[in-house]
C-alpha cells in the first residue's frame, strides 16, 4: 500500500500576465518514493489564482481511478476556498456571501468535480520556504509558464 501525494504550484508573470501551473504526484512507500510523475502547462494571459487552481485540477484530473490523496499547495486561496467557502458556494447558487459571482467559477466547479471522486486531504505550505516537493511544483509552474512569455 503507498500512499499519493500531489505537490501543486501556480505561477504569473505580471497578474494578470503569462502564467504556468505545475504538479509533482509522488506514490510513496513510508520514506520510499516508488512512482512519481510531472505535469505542467500554462496560458498567454491568466492570473496566480487561475494557475493555482488549474496545478490541483490537473493533479486530480490526471489519476486514472479514484484514490486517497493528499495534495500539498502554498495557496490559501485554493485550500481555503476547497475546504470551506465552496460549501456556501454551492449553497448560494455559486454566490459570495456578498451576493457576488465567484471568481473562477469554472475553475471551481471543475476542482469540486475531480475531488468528488477522490478521498483528497488538503494540506497549505508556505511558499517559497525551501520545502522541496513544493519548490519543484513551482519549478514544473514556471516552465509551464514559459513558452508564453515573451521570447518563450
Amino acid at each position: 500500500m503507498s500512499d499519493l501525494f500531489a505537490y501543486t504550484d501556480g505561477a504569473c508573470s505580471g497578474n494578470p500576465g503569462p502564467g504556468g501551473w505545475g504538479a509533482l504526484l509522488r506514490a510513496m512507500d513510508g520514506e520510499t518514493v516508488v512512482k512519481e510523475r510531472e505535469l505542467k502547462g500554462g496560458e498567454k494571459d491568466t492570473t496566480n489564482n487561475r494557475m493555482e487552481l488549474l496545478a490541483a485540477i490537473h493533479a486530480l484530473e490526471s489519476l486514472a481511478r479514484p484514490s486517497k490523496i493528499t495534495v500539498v499547495t502554498d495557496s490559501a486561496y485554493v485550500k481555503n476556498g476547497v475546504t470551506g467557502w465552496i460549501f456556501g458556494w454551492k449553497k448560494n447558487g455559486w454566490k459570495t456571501a456578498a451576493k457576488k459571482p465567484v471568481k473562477n467559477v469554472e475553475l471551481w466547479q471543475r476542482l469540486d468535480a475531480a475531488q468528488a471522486r477522490h478521498d483528497v486531504i488538503w494540506k497549505w505550505v508556505k511558499g517559497h520556504a525551501g520545502h522541496p516537493e513544493n519548490e519543484r511544483a513551482d519549478e514544473l509552474a514556471r516552465a509551464g509558464m514559459a513558452p508564453f512569455k515573451k521570447g518563450g
